[in-house]
C-alpha cells in the first residue's frame, strides 16, 4: 500500500497590513469549517508557482503579480500525508471574489493576529508565516 500525498501550494494574500483567508465549506472532506489560505494541488508535472497562479486564477480570479515563497509546511497522518508549498502574494492583478463558494463559503481580509488565531489550529507554524508574510508587505 503506498502513502497518499496532497501535493498542494498556497497563497498568503497581503494588501495594507490585512491578509486574505478563507473558510473551507462546511461539507468538504479536507478541513471543513477550518479557516484556510488559498490555493489547491499541484497537478502532475506542473510547477508549483504555475499551479499557484492557476488556483488564484480559478478561487478568486486574480493574478498574481509579486509573489515570494516562504517554506513548505506538511502535516497527515500514516495514511494520507499533505505537502503545501505557501507563498506570499502582495501584489496582483484583478480584486478577490470567491469563485467558488462550495469550496470556501466565507471570504475576509484579516487582521494578522485574526489570521493567526484561525490558522494555528491548521498547522502550528501558520503563526510564523504569516508574520513573515506579512513583514514582505
Amino acid at each position: 500500500m503506498s502513502l497518499l500525498v496532497h501535493d498542494c501550494v498556497g497563497a498568503v494574500l497581503v494588501r495594507d497590513g490585512q491578509l486574505l483567508l478563507g473558510r473551507r465549506a462546511a461539507g468538504r472532506d479536507w478541513l471543513a469549517d477550518a479557516w484556510d489560505v488559498f490555493g489547491g494541488h499541484i497537478e502532475s508535472g506542473e510547477p508549483a508557482e504555475q499551479a499557484l497562479v492557476r488556483e488564484l486564477r480559478e478561487e478568486l480570479g486574480i493574478v498574481p503579480t509579486r509573489l515570494r515563497f516562504l517554506e513548505t509546511l506538511e502535516g497527515g497522518d500514516a495514511s494520507e500525508r499533505w505537502r503545501l508549498r505557501l507563498y506570499a502574494v502582495t501584489a496582483l492583478s484583478g480584486e478577490p471574489h470567491n469563485l467558488q463558494p462550495r469550496e470556501h463559503d466565507e471570504m475576509r481580509w484579516c487582521s494578522l493576529a485574526d489570521a493567526e488565531g484561525k490558522l494555528e489550529a491548521v498547522h502550528p507554524e501558520f503563526p510564523r508565516l504569516l508574520r513573515l508574510a506579512a513583514e514582505i508587505d
